[in-house]
């Protein structure tokens, strides 16, 4: 954050100083939580259901905080928020809404700054960590750790832009109406990326066209195209495609789709026998040859949203092309491969699912048993699918049949087994999964572990990669590197231990 004294603070989020004289300065990060803040810091304290962030003002400022952002006093320097008095649900919006002028007020300050705001039914964090890359040479550039895209940690990301940062990527998320415009407003994107419409959260929205109607508050948003406004449209989606007549910003289009004649576009595109894609890039600018690290087909679709961005930046194809090649997952869960000692290939997608996602990482699994290894979908429920969930997940089941999938193991959602039939298990729980894979599974198997985050797969993916067996012959190691490990304060997963009531801002897809 850019440093600001508290009673700057105070008058940018409308509150009141307490114990403080104003003149406390921070230099530091902004937190939610108290174990993440450093010397400078302001403490964000937020009141939930399990913790209340009030309580652990007094070891935060001990940490090194210069103040605390409160919705009730407390015994260290704050800024107050909120009306005396209110319950704690109170409380939370008050200082959840001062989070969001105080990111307001930062952005106000940065006016060299480049806003790149992204959202779609899925895809978004593996396209966010691909834009930050091609960025990134670009200039110093600010993105969020995992999916930090809702109310809270969209704020919170852009807190961590200061007057060094030229490039600031921010993924958004909707659950309604209203939710995307409310978080363009705190941090105004200039270039706007919208990837796809899909049934992610249709129990919310209702239907596809619903939802197409909030993701596209996005480019409704951006400035006008004489201003520098640009939108990134997916042509492959005609209901991205049509959000061109909702914008005045500039719009240019990306296509993964042979013959195509999209602004930015893929052609050539094969996977090989790992499940990478490799395509040539072909822009306005030039074309270049571009070979992914990331797995699944799908990824060629978010690297070319991600180019299109990295040229409208200045990138050119060539360099474009090195980043896209070397780019590794940077969110964890999301397209881990790893191949055990004994030649097991799990494929770890247990981050969240809805169906376009889960056949994305269905057909990734297709591809890297291809004819001679026997592939296994370990497959969890999809949540927020209201009334269509039973077709949904049913469907999901008759697409692994028809690629081919040799077993599928449901974990507590049996509408899988009514599509794929014959050849299906279903089995309570995450143990009672690794008991089945522990036995089954032979060498040269391939898994692919896969759910809504609240079925918390992946522990069925550390189940089988902790303790392998030893190979009977040395397999060669994946060429893919573990996924950068990350400290419990940092840990975006919603499981984390969390000392704000706020938890993890990541839970809106």
């Amino acid at each position: 954050m850019i440093p600001m004294t508290l009673a700057e603070v105070a008058e940018a989020v409308g509150g009141r100083l307490h114990r403080a004289n104003g003149a406390e300065r921070v230099t530091g990060s902004v937190e939610f939580d108290s174990r993440a803040v450093g010397p400078g810091g302001l403490f964000v304290a937020l009141p939930g259901e399990r913790v209340d962030g009030h309580d652990f003002a007094a070891s935060a400022h001990a940490a090194g905080a210069v103040g605390v952002l409160a919705g009730r006093p407390v015994d260290v320097p704050a800024v107050l928020v909120g009306e005396p008095g209110a319950d704690s649900e109170l409380q939370f919006a008050a200082v959840l809404g001062a989070l969001s002028r105080l990111a307001a007020e930062v952005v106000s300050r940065l006016p060299g700054i480049e806003i790149v705001g992204l959202t779609g039914s899925s895809g978004k964090t593996s396209t966010k960590d691909l834009v930050a890359a091609v960025l990134a040479p670009l200039g110093d550039t600010v993105a969020p750790p995992g999916s930090f895209n809702n109310e809270l940690g969209h704020p919170w990301t852009v807190l961590r832009a200061d007057r060094r940062t030229r490039n600031l990527v921010l993924e958004l998320s909707a659950r309604g109406r209203g939710h995307i415009a409310a978080l363009c407003a705190v941090a105004p994107p200039r270039i706007g990326v919208v990837l796809n419409v899909g049934t992610a959260h249709l129990g919310e929205f209702g239907s596809p066209e619903a939802v197409a109607v909030a993701k596209g508050e996005l480019v409704e948003a951006l400035p006008a195209a004489q201003a520098g406004g640009v939108a990134v449209l997916n042509a492959d989606d005609p209901r991205v495609a049509a959000m061109a007549a909702r914008t005045s910003a500039r719009v240019v289009t990306f296509s993964s789709v042979s013959g195509a004649t999209a602004d930015v576009r893929a052609t050539d595109v094969r996977l090989d026998a790992t499940g990478r894609a490799s395509f040539r890039l072909v822009t306005p600018r030039g074309a270049a040859q571009v070979a992914l690290r990331l797995v699944g087909a799908h990824q060629v679709s978010n690297a070319l949203a991600a180019a299109a961005v990295g040229l409208e930046l200045g990138a050119e194809p060539e360099q474009l092309a090195d980043v896209l090649g070397a780019a590794a997952p940077a969110s964890r869960w999301r397209m881990e491969v790893t191949e055990r000692p004994d030649g097991v290939t799990v494929i770890n997608d247990a981050y969240n699912a809805n169906p376009e996602s889960m056949r994305a990482g269905l057909e990734a699994l297709a591809a890297i048993s291809g004819s001679t290894r026997r592939a296994w979908a370990v497959l969890g429920g999809m949540g927020e699918l209201g009334d269509t969930a039973p077709e949904a997940h049913a469907g999901v089941g008759r697409f692994a049949a028809r690629l081919g999938v040799r077993h599928l193991v449901a974990v507590g959602a049996a509408d899988y087994r009514a599509g794929y039939g014959e050849g299906s298990m279903l089995v309570p729980d995450v143990a009672a999964a690794l008991e089945v894979l522990h036995e089954r599974l032979r060498p040269g198997d391939v898994v692919l572990v896969k759910a809504s985050r609240a079925a918390g797969l992946e522990r069925i993916a550390a189940g089988l990669l902790a303790d392998t067996p030893a190979p009977a012959e040395q397999s060669p190691e994946a060429d893919t590197p573990p996924a950068p490990a990350k400290s419990p304060a940092a840990d975006p997963s919603p499981a984390a231990e969390q000392t704000t009531a706020g938890g993890p801002a990541e839970a809106a897809r």
